[in-house]
């Protein structure tokens, strides 16, 4: 059966650290539908200790995930700890497009396998099976893509694609995504979200799956929060069916948790 045209609404960064602001998130959703979410979650932010130290956050994705939601790794430590790019391309990504957080941009296969390996485990040893990886920010280098066809993942995603493992096939879904770090981003993101969303929902053909990548920092701004609940009303009144990412790449039979 061939996947539908969907909504994933995708919540980065979530940990025990931005919880509060995800849960406001969270609950603007839910005042237009009560979709399921693909929750992108971070073993050790910043390292400010591992999401196993934190049992009420633990509860509170447990009652996330029977209500639907799925669990996705989302990088190990949300930090790029890399040596200093020497392209110029390299430090506009890892310092201008991210504020320093694409973890996976730069390394090398056996660090980035590493990684992947001990955020897997940790999320099995509290009881969840991901079968997605998201890297922060979306930036992944070859070493990250090399370790990938080798790791336990199911799929990846990039900023325009869902990418199936380990045969890295790429299925078009493009994110929508705020940058709300000055004014200026703010009223760019609104332009260009605006733009993408419409030009998504008129081409269900060419863009099955539509996500809304949501970050925690977006709570803080109301333009933001107001945007993110018209791009969820839209594209529920264009008749996609809200499903997480997990969901949509193994439609029709698939193990929300």
């Amino acid at each position: 059966m061939a996947r539908p045209a969907a909504v994933s609404v995708v919540l980065h960064d979530v940990s025990p650290h931005t919880w509060p602001a995800c849960e406001r998130l969270l609950a603007a959703l839910d005042a237009v539908a009560p979709v399921p979410v693909t929750l992108l979650v971070v073993p050790d932010h910043h390292r400010r200790g591992g999401i196993e130290r934190f049992p009420e956050f633990l509860a509170a994705i447990e009652r996330r995930r029977a209500r639907g939601d799925e669990v996705c790794v989302h990088g190990l430590v949300h930090l790029d700890e890399s040596p200093s790019p020497r392209s110029l391309r390299g430090w506009f990504m890892r310092h201008v497009y991210t504020d320093g957080e694409g973890e996976f941009a730069a390394l090398r296969r056996d660090e980035a396998g590493r990684r992947l390996q001990e955020g897997w485990q940790r999320f099995r040893a509290l009881g969840w099976k991901p079968r997605g990886f998201v890297a922060p920010a979306w930036l992944m280098g070859r070493g990250t893509y090399s370790a990938l066809r080798e790791g336990p993942f199911a799929y990846t995603s990039t900023r325009r694609a869902i990418v199936m493992l380990p045969v890295q096939v790429r299925l078009a879904a493009p994110s929508l995504v705020w940058s709300v770090r000055s004014p200026w981003r703010r009223r760019l993101s609104a332009i260009l979200n605006d733009r993408l969303l419409r030009r998504a929902l008129a081409e269900p053909e060419r863009y099955p799956l539509l996500r809304l990548g949501l970050h925690p920092v977006d709570a803080a701004h109301p333009d933001a929060v107001s945007f993110w609940q018209h791009a969820l009303r839209e594209a529920l009144r264009h008749g996609r069916e809200p499903l997480t990412k997990g969901g949509w790449v193994g439609y029709p039979s698939f193990d929300r948790h």
